[in-house]
């Protein structure tokens, strides 16, 4: 009698299932960006397919609830690469002494928000939606917080404008699941 797998078709069967799971993530990421940036003006689709595709994770993701937790992820790595590049901009000695404030109160404002996205995770992962969503929306709003304040004195130009603005839409994607959710 014949094996009913050869050593050939076990390889391909796994390729193939783990092939098909890549497809579902995918199309589970573009569906997911597509109703997101539909809801908010001021989300990008791609700006969102890119980031979600871009985590390691989210090539095996097969729920919105994990995709929602690899949003937030996301954001804490985004606020916490943004306030080390501000903690560089401030030892800059050259630096302006308006622009030196400014910076001071992005990093003030992005060291309050790696702990508030701790807690945001923790809530989401309970399924405690509204508290998660109150969290996120307060680090979006530090992002815009950030922003401002470079504004503030005419001609000054903000070192921090793509950073706080990929804040602000990584936030916006997290506040959209979360609401798909809730």
């Amino acid at each position: 009698m014949r094996p009913l797998f050869s050593s050939y078709s076990l390889p391909l069967l796994l390729l193939f299932i783990s092939t098909f799971h890549a497809i579902n993530a995918n199309n589970l990421i573009h569906e997911t960006c597509k109703k997101c940036s539909q809801k908010d003006p001021n989300l990008s689709y791609n700006f969102c397919v890119n980031s979600l595709q871009a985590a390691p994770e989210s090539q095996s993701v097969d729920d919105l609830r994990e995709l929602g937790k690899i949003s937030i992820k996301l954001i804490k790595q985004n606020v916490t690469n943004t306030r080390n590049h501000i903690k560089t901009l401030l030892r800059n000695k050259n630096s302006d002494s308006f622009i030196k404030s400014c910076l001071s109160d992005c990093f003030d404002l992005y060291s309050d928000a790696v702990p508030t996205l701790s807690q945001a995770l923790k809530d989401y992962k309970a399924k405690r939606y509204d508290d998660a969503n109150i969290e996120v929306s307060s680090v979006l709003d530090a992002s815009t917080t950030c922003e401002d304040g470079f504004e503030e004195e005419k001609g000054v130009v903000s070192p921090l404008t793509k950073r706080n603005n990929n804040t602000f839409q990584l936030s916006a994607i997290a506040l959209s699941i979360v609401n798909m959710l809730n």
